[in-house]
């Protein structure tokens, strides 16, 4: 199989059969062997139905529909999980990315040999206040932290190696970062290509203003995970012992002030040093206390990302 085109939708009964047609003439037009794996992430309009409709007259097409509402990363996972194209291609289901860019997306997976391309939506039809400028902003941060130099981390429409989404953990909120995620996996060579943006058709956005926050946090816990998350006590353990050594460096000053300088002023506990004391070495204590538990957290317990099937349509587990 050459493609395996994953899509994780939520409430986007309108675009559906549009945007099935349009990737079934893309995909007969270039002779290309595929799947398109729609993946309900909990929709409360008659989206299953549809898809359920599509997959009755189009074999091609599968399905995976969750319980409830968990999340992008997590639909991404699903579909990368039952994807079995040499190339994965993700794509949004509003209609906003463009099926016509696929056969370029491959040749630069198969031809060039590169393991990721992203999409860069250069010039977008978004709301500049609201979401063209957070979005610069994140990108920035997210370039300058991680070290990938992608100008659109979000966008949707993505190519993938098969190696690549077979080797990745995708949870929490990380759909984001899946290049960052595919470089500290091992997969370098990493590039994007500018396509075309195009105008919501139907619906409404299903992201607010609270994911450029969740966004930043994000970009913050995954900074953390690929410098310390193999090896959290370099982190915790340096700084507690930092911590400690100043607590402890007060403490000795104050016993030898007491005993040998000074044993007729003040009491120890009356001096502002001892608190400092105090606090720093217990600090520093705790600390190095949790980089020792998450030590042994990394050692004896995988992440999972959890998500619950209600049904599936053509679904093969390998």
């Amino acid at each position: 199989m050459n493609l395996s085109i994953v899509i994780p939708l939520l409430n986007e009964e309108e675009s559906l059969k549009e945007l099935h047609n349009w990737i079934v003439s893309v995909m007969q037009s270039n002779h290309f062997l595929y799947e398109i794996l729609f993946i309900d992430d909990g929709s409360t309009d008659d989206s299953w139905n549809i898809i359920t409709e599509l997959s009755a007259t189009n074999k091609n097409v599968k399905g995976i529909r969750f319980l409830r509402n968990f999340g992008k990363s997590q639909a991404l996972h699903a579909g990368f999980k039952a994807a079995q194209g040499e190339v994965i291609i993700t794509m949004d289901a509003d209609l906003q990315d463009n099926p016509e860019e696929i056969p370029e997306l491959y040749n630069l997976i198969i031809k060039d040999g590169f393991d990721l391309i992203s999409g860069w939506k250069k010039k977008r039809y978004d709301s500049v206040i609201f979401k063209n400028t957070p979005s610069k902003l994140f990108n920035w941060a997210a370039k300058k932290t991680s070290g990938v130099k992608l100008h659109d981390f979000n966008c949707g429409l993505k190519a993938y190696k098969n190696e690549v989404v077979k080797n990745i953990e995708v949870s929490g909120e990380m759909h984001r970062y899946i290049p960052v995620l595919a470089k500290n996996a091992g997969f370098t060579k990493i590039d994007e290509k500018i396509v075309q943006h195009q105008a919501r058709k139907y619906g409404k956005t299903k992201f607010g203003a609270e994911r450029f926050i969740n966004g930043f946090l994000d970009l913050i816990t995954i900074w953390f995970l690929s410098k310390f998350g193999k090896r959290p006590m370099h982190l915790f353990g340096a700084l507690g012992a930092l911590m400690f050594s100043i607590g402890f460096g007060f403490a000795l000053y104050l016993g030898i002030d007491k005993v040998f300088l000074n044993p007729y002023g003040r009491l120890i506990t009356d001096r502002p040093q001892f608190y400092i004391a105090l606090t720093a070495m217990i600090m520093g204590s705790q600390l190095f206390l949790a980089g020792f538990l998450g030590e042994i957290m990394v050692r004896s317990k995988k992440n999972e990302t959890r998500y619950t099937i209600s049904e599936e349509i053509n679904i093969t587990t390998k």
